[in-house]
């Protein structure tokens, strides 16, 4: 798991075996948002997602999720999420202070 930056948007991406998931846990009061991207009834995880984020018609952030879980540091607001995996795009409004939105395919 690495550190990134898009536009005004600092994340990181991981969460798939133990030991991501409990970095990820660590280190969650250093942002203030996080996604989940699932597929399925049982909640299955996803990895490969594309993400943008926009903010008053805005693009402010573009990046593909490497691991199920994202936690975003961002100027405080609200943001449109859209999130493509496989073709299939899904949108949802997250604020900064949300830390569990999930996307479920």
């Amino acid at each position: 798991m690495v550190q990134r930056k898009a536009g005004s948007v600092t994340y990181i991406c991981g969460g798939v075996a133990a030991d991501e998931q409990h970095a990820l846990s660590a280190q969650s009061g250093n942002y203030n948002m996080g996604l989940l991207f699932t597929q399925g009834p049982r909640g299955e995880y996803l990895s490969d997602v594309n993400v943008t984020l926009t903010r008053n018609g805005r693009e402010v952030a573009n990046f593909v999720a490497d691991g199920p879980k994202c936690l975003l540091r961002a100027p405080a607001g609200s943001y449109n999420v859209r999130a493509t995996y496989e073709g299939r795009t899904k949108t949802q409004v997250v604020s900064t202070g949300t830390h569990n939105a999930q996307m479920r395919w």
